[in-house]
Order: C-alpha cells, then sequence, then structure tokens
C-alpha cells in the first residue's frame, strides 16, 4: 500500500509541478535594399498560426545549431550569419492533442538570412511570410514572444560577419 501512495503522490506531483520542457526558436531576420529590416514567420502546421521556427533542442547539436534546422527545414533557410547566444527567451503553453499541457521555455536564436530556398522539408505543410517588425508582432499569437520581438532594437541585430 505505501508503494503505491508513493507512486501516486509522484504521479500528481508530475502533474501539477511539472518543468518547463525547453525548445528553440530561429529569429530569421534580413535588411532590405531600402534599409528596413524584415523578420521571416512561418505558419504553424496544425492551426496555421504565424510563428518563429522552432523545435525541441536536438541530441549533440548547440542552441544555435538546432535553430539553423529548423529554420531550414521549417522555413528554407540556407545560409545565415549567426551568434552563439540566444537574444531571449519566451514562455507559453503547448497543449497536444491529448490534452496535456506543457510549460515550454524557448530560446530564441537570431539568424542573418543570406540565402533562402525554394523547396525545404516543410513546404507543403507550412506558408511563409517576410514582415517588418510592427507587422510580426501583430501577426504572433504568443503574447510574451510578441513582447520579445517588439523590444528588439536594430543595434542588437548584426548585419555584419561576426568573429
Amino acid at each position: 500500500m505505501k508503494y503505491f501512495a508513493i507512486k501516486l503522490f509522484e504521479l500528481f506531483r508530475l502533474m501539477l509541478f511539472r518543468p518547463h520542457q525547453v525548445q528553440i526558436a530561429a529569429l530569421c531576420y534580413r535588411k532590405t535594399k531600402q534599409g528596413e529590416v524584415e523578420f521571416l514567420l512561418v505558419t504553424s502546421r496544425e492551426t496555421k498560426r504565424w510563428i518563429l521556427p522552432k523545435g525541441w533542442v536536438m541530441k549533440n547539436k548547440s542552441g544555435v545549431q538546432a535553430a539553423i534546422r529548423e529554420a531550414w527545414e521549417e522555413a528554407g533557410v540556407a545560409d545565415v550569419i549567426e551568434t552563439k547566444e540566444p537574444i531571449g527567451f519566451y514562455l507559453y503553453q503547448k497543449i497536444l492533442k491529448s490534452g496535456i499541457t506543457y510549460k515550454i521555455r524557448t530560446s530564441v536564436y537570431p539568424l542573418l538570412v543570406k540565402k533562402i530556398e525554394g523547396k525545404y522539408p516543410e513546404a507543403h505543410q507550412r506558408e511563409r511570410k517576410w514582415c517588418s517588425l510592427g507587422e510580426a508582432v501583430e501577426l504572433i499569437g504568443e503574447p510574451d514572444l510578441a513582447r520579445l520581438i517588439s523590444n528588439i532594437s536594430k543595434e542588437e541585430l548584426f548585419f555584419e560577419q561576426i568573429s
């Protein structure tokens, strides 16, 4: 009986106090010929909300390497200049088909896009769109992510090769 009570307690503890899961996102951007900064958004596969390319942490890959991989798979970003550190993070709730919710902490890595392809792994599953900072903030449905992006200044972004 004691064993059952301990297991039941552990189950309830996990359900109520579940630690944050971790994801990695790519903040893909470019500078236009007019000198404006544009950000690349993609739609989520199921709900078609506008989001950043993102995914789970990958074994044997750093955060920025995972962000680059997600940017390729979800948006066709083929060549970037990256930094090693995230520009920030945001929190959101992910609801699975089973109804279980997870608290997700997503680290956001800025990627200066040098080349984008028309054919990429998830091209048939997602839309992509370049937009201004203001439009990106309006389109993104996650409040913490919208806040993070709206607070980015041009000075925080890089436009030259980083050593």
